[in-house]
């Protein structure tokens, strides 16, 4: 039954559905671009997966022929009714919670190791990023997450040190991760056009870096990007052992933030870490 699924436009019509921009809704109807989106992540046969934000369902509808076992977190009720038909075609494999994806524990609701696919809502899409890339337990509980932001958004994620687009975003996905821009899309792909170009982001944990927490890195970088134009030793004046740990790593307190390589960061967290252990 799957392979006689009605077109996308036509699922949107039978139900009345229009994106919503309060909620940061774009849809794609490709669905040949919608099938290299499932593809990002290697082979999906079995595989558990968590998709947020599956709106009518078209990247859903792709991950399901790709073999994917798909949990799909959707907080618009309009959306809920198409999504149940698209349960139908692939009975069960679609899992569908009426929530917000905020909101949800998506470890607990999951209970497998998983993988991320989703064209996030604009709105919530960093929010959710830094959550995944957060916290003390690593490896996560996600395998990979396969992500579409706003291009800026992206870029920023997989930024060099000394760009404009360096940021916290590129520290946070980069101290513990593999972070590449897997592919572009273009705004005329969406209905409505977003105003902005869009980008595909995969990100693979890698080996934790030993000798460091998550939340000392966080708030050094949180402090460094807060005040970018500022020297070290003024941005970092906040935060509790900064500036002796910027002595002990070798590192000028008079550069900048965006000058520094992710392995900087890790050595300053690691020396905060280590003076607050000898007093």
């Amino acid at each position: 039954m799957s392979d006689t699924l009605p077109p996308l436009r036509d699922v949107i019509a039978a139900h009345g559905l229009s994106a919503s921009k309060a909620l940061g809704q774009n849809f794609l109807f490709d669905e040949q671009l919608l099938a290299r989106i499932a593809a990002v992540p290697g082979g999906l046969a079995n595989r558990a997966v968590l998709e947020i934000g599956p709106g009518p369902g078209g990247l859903t509808r792709a991950l399901l022929r790709a073999g994917a076992r798909v949990t799909a977190i959707e907080r618009d009720a309009r959306c809920i009714p198409a999504l149940a038909e698209l349960g139908d075609a692939f009975p069960g494999r679609l899992r569908v919670i009426e929530d917000d994806a905020l909101a949800v524990d998506h470890a607990a609701i999951m209970d497998e190791p998983f993988a991320v696919v989703a064209n996030l809502p604009y709105n919530i899409g960093t929010a959710l990023f830094i959550r995944w890339m957060g916290g003390a337990e690593w490896p996560p509980a996600w395998t990979s997450l396969t992500l579409m932001f706003q291009q800026e958004v992206a870029q920023r994620i997989v930024a060099a040190p000394g760009t404009s687009a360096y940021g916290r975003l590129a520290v946070l996905a980069g101290w513990r991760a593999r972070a590449r821009l897997a592919m572009k899309v273009h705004r005329s792909a969406f209905t409505p056009p977003p105003k902005v170009m869009s980008a595909i982001v995969h990100v693979e944990p890698d080996a934790m870096p030993a000798g460091l927490s998550a939340r000392t890195l966080e708030r050094v970088t949180e402090a460094a990007f807060g005040q970018r134009r500022k020297m070290l030793r003024q941005s970092l004046k906040s935060v509790p052992g900064a500036l002796s740990a910027l002595d002990r790593s070798g590192i000028d307190s008079t550069r900048r933030a965006e000058t520094l390589t992710i392995d900087e960061f890790v050595k300053i967290a690691r020396a905060i870490g280590d003076g607050s252990a000898t007093g």
